[in-house]
């Protein structure tokens, strides 16, 4: 049995070449980004971006849940993807970085089916427990700070219906998980809700070594 590939970054190309379909838009909001600070590190792949656009349209989810918009990348692929009379909601603690999707939103067409809240993620996710939304979406993705990612998976639990998606973005954290010198509250953050995930049995999983790592979590 053939083990995982080692993927350099001619091989990235190829798989790039004969997959990624980016258009000129995301490319632009995706050059953008990368030109700010930890810009290159806080923005998703535009592989993953195409992947989170797949899930969504495989899935045939409506309603999409983001937790952490950066400058909304990632929530304008999830966006295109969903039907018109879909609906997403992200997550961010500052206006400032998703201000700068918002013009790529609305060159796409999808900017109405967008709405950002604004705050600290967990206090903006139990709000939406108590208002009535729990159970409410079909797909969850969480790409925020990583000390509270357990406090996420939680509440995102909750927010999820069952038979419903997470999508946990940089579950290996840059090889950071497997490195005994590595003790920061980030590393630590990602490691302790690998091992929740892990011996939780109210859900299925999956662990892809893609990326930086993708968790993909399905409530029974």
């Amino acid at each position: 049995m053939a083990n995982q590939i080692a993927a350099g970054p001619e091989l990235l190309q190829y798989v790039r070449d004969f997959s990624l379909r980016e258009d000129d838009i995301l490319r632009d909001l995706r050059l953008l980004t990368s030109g700010l600070p930890g810009g290159e590190a806080m923005q998703v792949t535009a592989e993953e971006g195409q992947f989170l656009a797949f899930l969504i349209a495989a899935t045939g989810v409506t309603d999409v849940l983001e937790v952490g918009t950066f400058t909304g990348y990632s929530t304008l692929c999830m966006a295109r993807a969903l039907p018109p009379q879909g609906r997403l909601i992200t997550c961010d603690i500052s206006e400032r970085w998703p201000e700068i999707g918002v013009e790529y939103w609305r060159r796409a067409g999808v900017l109405e089916r967008i709405e950002v809240r604004i705050g600290e993620a967990a206090d903006t996710l139990e709000k939406m427990c108590a208002d009535g939304l729990s159970e409410s979406f079909g797909l969850v993705f969480i790409d925020a700070d990583k000390v509270n990612y357990p406090r996420y998976y939680e509440l995102a639990l909750r927010l999820v219906r069952p038979g419903g998606l997470l999508v946990v973005d940089n579950t290996l954290f840059f090889g950071r998980v497997i490195d005994p010198l590595a003790d920061d509250a980030d590393t630590a953050g990602v490691r302790e809700l690998n091992a929740i995930i892990r011996d939780d049995r109210r859900i299925d999983v999956s662990m892809l070594p893609v990326a930086d790592g993708i968790t993909l979590v399905r409530r029974k």
